[in-house]
């Protein structure tokens, strides 16, 4: 059956179970949210996209309701896992992209995703490669050294997008929203073993905001210890 989706200026027809859902967790990101929405339109795939706001105090949900084809959430207990929950509950697609705002996905990229959606039943879900838009060598070789992580072991983190089918998201039964922090992580690692992942070229481009302000290594420092911390308390990996 052919169902009408909209996606920037117009709709696009697409076959039942083809649709690419993005959910886009925000708050306070008025600064970034529009060219992560902008690329997202620029794409030939159709594409169903659905801003889940927590509470913010700039121009982020302004922004967001003004860009045609998006769809926008305001969950009423912020915290980015409730915010995925809802996004995911809210979409149509049958394939679920869990980006961050900051977050840019080249057009070959969602391509990619699109022919496996349709085409490879057997992969179930995964990531995508990811590099930082900072000249810094130290994060360069952190990106290479994440992108052979979620090859080998199938980890990943949300700065790399996140994607799932449907199905398994719901068996999985989504983002934990009782942790305070790394619910990526711990999706993650609760996808493993259910299917076929992989990891998607050419790499996404994110925001080094975070190194920027701490600098790359001490940032890079205290990412380690919280995923330490939070594998040391999780004990059924």
């Amino acid at each position: 059956m052919l169902t009408g989706v909209k996606v920037g200026g117009g709709r696009i027809s697409r076959l039942e179970g083809m649709l690419i859902s993005v959910v886009i967790p925000t708050l306070d990101e008025a600064e970034n949210l529009g060219a992560t929405l902008q690329q997202l339109q620029d794409s030939a795939v159709p594409l169903d996209i659905v801003v889940v706001d927590g509470g913010s105090r700039d121009a982020t949900v302004q922004i967001a309701r003004q860009t045609e084809g998006v769809r926008v959430e305001l969950c009423e207990q912020p915290g980015r896992a409730r915010q995925l929950n809802l996004g995911a509950r809210c979409a149509e697609g049958d394939m679920l992209l869990f980006l961050h705002a900051d977050t840019l996905v080249p057009t070959e990229s969602l391509e990619v995703l699109a022919q496996i959606t349709t085409g490879q039943p057997e992969v179930q879900g995964g990531s995508f490669a990811r590099f930082f838009d900072s000249p810094l060598r130290w994060l360069r070789w952190t990106c290479l050294l994440a992108r052979w992580r979620s090859q080998v072991w199938g980890i990943y983190l949300g700065d790399q997008g996140i994607w799932v089918r449907r199905q398994l998201f719901t068996d999985l039964g989504g983002y934990d929203e009782s942790l305070p922090y790394a619910e990526d992580l711990d999706f993650s690692l609760r996808m493993r073993g259910k299917g076929v992942l992989k990891t998607i070229t050419p790499a996404v481009l994110t925001s080094a905001r975070r190194f920027d302000r701490r600098g790359g290594v001490r940032q890079t420092w205290l990412d380690m210890r919280l995923v330490l911390k939070f594998l040391q308390k999780r004990t059924q990996y």
